[in-house]
């Protein structure tokens, strides 16, 4: 079943490039506004030779993974103390309410007076964005713990915080706390170009100077690129949570 399961996924994904291909050169779009797939190995050479894909990558990376470290912890630590302490909550629900639905990319103004034209500006944004995935995912999963399972723990002398947080609620917590830093990988690869177009240096900036010189097989490259990078994140990351969560099977 799982391998029926990835070749029919690859199946899929032939079919997506063969009909892309088939519209790009029935001259239905014209060749500049949609590139075929044909022309990426061409970008990629080009990209490479001049010294740009790799580096742009390797920037692009770095922030990225700064941005998603920060987050991830603050949110899931934030998420934990405000589900385990009701005054916690109730003094942060009205900030909580107040910024969350500020988007990431509304900080830009502040990232560039705060921090400059930097790649730490870039990490700010981006781990605004994991943040709170981070923190609402943790919150729900410590919320959903078996109330049962807490007080059975307490008569077995684990009611001290730390004792009953490390041994009964952050291992029942986990699968909601993963799934929100596999959501927080996605969502930190989509805030990575917006984060980058106000000049960082990344994937998102050399996006927009070869939109500018009307290069659009080397933006397609890019965007092809930015998805290889985040299915490769989110395998890693599957692979780490399967084993984490081995013990519950």
């Amino acid at each position: 079943m799982g391998w029926s399961r990835v070749g029919l996924s690859a199946a899929g994904l032939v079919a997506f490039f063969v009909a892309w291909e088939a519209l790009a050169r029935s001259g239905i779009a014209p060749g500049l506004l949609l590139p075929p797939p044909s022309r990426l190995p061409e970008a990629i050479a080009s990209e490479i030779k001049a010294g740009y894909w790799l580096a742009m990558i390797g920037h692009s990376l770095w922030h990225y993974s700064i941005g998603l470290t920060v987050g991830s912890v603050l949110g899931i630590g934030f998420g934990i103390a405000c589900a385990l302490s009701a005054r916690t909550e109730a003094a942060t629900a009205w900030v909580v309410r107040m910024l969350r639905p500020i988007p990431a990319i509304a900080w830009i103004p502040f990232a560039i007076i705060w921090f400059g034209v930097t790649e730490t500006a870039a990490a700010f944004i981006i781990a605004i964005t994991v943040f709170w995935l981070n923190f609402f995912a943790t919150l729900t999963a410590v919320r959903s713990v078996d109330k049962d399972l807490l007080e059975m723990g307490a008569a077995f002398g684990q009611g001290d915080l730390w004792p009953r947080l490390f041994k009964l609620v952050l291992p029942g917590a986990a699968p909601g706390i993963l799934a929100g830093m596999r959501a927080g990988l996605g969502q930190g690869w989509m805030t990575v170009v917006a984060a980058e177009l106000f000049g960082i240096p990344g994937i998102g900036l050399r996006m927009m100077e070869a939109s500018g010189l009307l290069a659009t097989h080397v933006v397609v490259l890019y965007m092809v690129t930015i998805a290889a990078l985040y299915g490769l994140t989110d395998f890693l990351f599957v692979r780490l949570q399967n084993r984490l969560l081995e013990w519950q099977r």
